[in-house]
């Protein structure tokens, strides 16, 4: 995941992010660990909406300065 963060919150996300990509990545190669995998998933989709979310703030705040 290539992308230039607008924030140090944002770059954070980011690396969050891809380190559960990794992790998700990793548990596909072991048996029964299909649970942690779709936990981690649910941790990851909130992780997005956070920098959704976090984005759309820096956003506005570049428009209004």
């Amino acid at each position: 995941m290539s992308y230039e963060a607008g924030s140090k919150e944002c770059r954070n996300l980011i690396d969050a992010k891809e380190s559960l990509l990794s992790a998700m990545e990793s548990l596909s190669g072991i048996r029964n660990t299909e649970n942690f995998q779709l936990q981690i998933k649910d941790i990851y989709n909130t992780l997005e909406k956070m920098h959704d979310n976090r984005r759309d703030i820096e956003s506005t705040a570049k428009l209004t300065t």
